[in-house]
């Protein structure tokens, strides 16, 4: 990693310049490069040089879910990438194949067909091997342990940014382009203002959601173990609380409990499996029973969901767009937020490779076309918080006509999906963002709710004998 001068060179012709060493950031540095000569991250955080924590990702210790929209818009802007997560010893999981589900409706079967997937590996690992081909390209660099204090330029267009040194000392750094891609802490809205730019509408629903994670090794011989979730229902106007089991490298299991306000699980290493005994099936408690644990629990409750509508701004600043978590923040509990990202990342390089980095309007039309998986994501989100009780903030807190109706037919789907591989193909094509959500309402799709399930549903977990075998014989290794 290098830290390059503050003033480009005289071969430089073009200068981007990305607010955010993460997940999205390092991708829109990956985005931006055919488009300009130059792409400088400047990050707040020293970065690791291996896989390993930074203070600025405190949920990196929790469960992380990249699902195959995501894979898919990171292997178009860095080919080779899900090989090299493959490498570092992450996990294709085929969904629902490989996926021991129990949602509020029930049961999902494992159909032998897969409809989507999930590459699960630790946060650590998932970065570090982007990072890693980002940075391996001669244009991108990275300035560590630099703050980012302010935007420069006018309220029409963005020419750099203002930052701050570990040493204390500031600096202006000119750019031809600059992404804010700086996550849930981002100063944006309070930089465009200093600017003099018309602040974006915003909306927000906070759960009160709290995360507990804890990594176990997992038994000898569980390769190819399926991830296991259990799923609150909001319908029972109780707090939310659900847990799942996610394979990750190295021979460990992460399993990450979570609680609503009213029902958080705690920090406590002795209180962690009898939480997830106590949730709806107690599956994952009994699965973790008597697993050796490799860390503590961690706890994290940075989980509301925020959206800011940068789109709407009329008279956008030229040279300027926001993505990833500075874009819009979700609940993490549906893993929609890193596959966002890419999607935002790769309509980025889209636009920005097709018009020029200096294109008229360009930065209005990538805002504009950043909204599109955003929209999908807070959608699915909304749709299902908006029913839990406490949740507050600025959206609509208790559920209204429209809402119950729509959350009516979703589990009416989610029913049918227990036993109808065809409703099975269709919801997770929406879920993971492979689809947009109006799919759910194509006519075929109306039928099969209408109709049902074409199965029984199941009255225990879909785990195989051999699985069965295995975490029953479990023990400390």
């Amino acid at each position: 990693m290098t830290h390059p001068s503050n003033t480009p060179t005289a071969a430089i012709r073009r200068r981007a310049l990305v607010i955010g060493g993460g997940l999205a950031g390092t991708l829109a540095a990956a985005a931006l490069r055919e488009a300009v000569d130059e792409v400088l991250i400047v990050e707040n955080d020293e970065l690791p040089a291996a896989p390993g924590p930074r203070k600025g990702l405190p949920q990196a210790s929790h469960a992380h879910m990249f699902w195959s929209s995501g894979v898919h818009a990171a292997e178009a802007l860095l080919p080779g990438v899900t090989e090299r997560w493959m490498a570092a010893g992450a996990n294709r999981i085929p969904i629902p194949t490989g996926m021991v589900g129990f949602t509020a409706e029930g049961w999902l079967r494992r159909w032998s067909a897969e409809t989507a997937f999930l590459i699960a590996c630790s946060r650590d690992v998932l970065d570090h091997v982007v990072r890693e081909l980002v940075l391996a390209d001669p244009r991108v660099t990275v300035l560590q342990r630099t703050r980012v204090e302010g935007l420069t330029g006018t309220a029409a267009r963005i020419t750099g940014v203002r930052t701050r040194g570990a040493d204390g000392r500031a600096a202006a750094l000119e750019a031809d382009f600059v992404v804010d891609a700086s996550g849930r802490g981002s100063r944006a809205p309070r930089h465009l203002a200093e600017l003099g730019v018309r602040p974006a509408p915003e909306r927000s629903l906070d759960l009160g959601l709290t995360y507990a994670s804890r990594v176990f090794r997992a038994p000898e011989g569980t390769a190819g173990f399926p991830m296991v979730v259990v799923q609150s229902d909001p319908r029972t106007a109780r707090p939310g609380q659900s847990a799942s089991i996610l394979p990750i490298e190295d021979g460990r299991w992460i399993v990450t409990a979570a609680g609503t306000r009213g029902g958080e699980p705690t920090a406590v290493n002795e209180d962690f499996e009898p939480f997830a005994r106590g949730l709806r099936h107690p599956v994952i408690g009994e699965i973790i029973s008597g697993l050796e644990p490799l860390t503590d629990v961690t706890v994290n409750r940075s989980t509301r969901n925020t959206r800011r509508y940068f789109e709407n701004v009329r008279n956008w600043p030229e040279r300027f767009v926001v993505l990833g978590d500075a874009l819009a923040a979700f609940n993490p509990i549906y893993g929609h937020a890193m596959s966002v990202a890419a999607q935002a990342a790769l309509a980025l390089r889209d636009l920005a490779s097709a018009h020029g980095v200096d294109a008229p309007r360009l930065s209005r039309r990538v805002q504009k076309a950043m909204a599109r998986p955003v929209a999908a994501a807070w959608d699915l989100a909304l749709g299902h918080d908006v029913f839990y009780p406490g949740a507050q903030g600025s959206e609509q807190s208790t559920p209204t006509r429209k809402d119950k109706v729509l959350s009516g037919y979703t589990y009416r789907l989610l029913n049918t999906c227990c036993g109808s591989f065809t409703m099975t193909k269709d919801f997770f094509d929406v879920t993971s963002l492979q689809a947009p959500l109006t799919t759910l309402v194509k006519p075929r799709v109306l039928l099969g709710a209408l109709r049902g399930p074409l199965r029984p549903p199941l009255s225990a977990p879909p785990l195989t004998d051999r699985e069965l075998t295995l975490v029953r014989t479990a023990g400390p290794n």
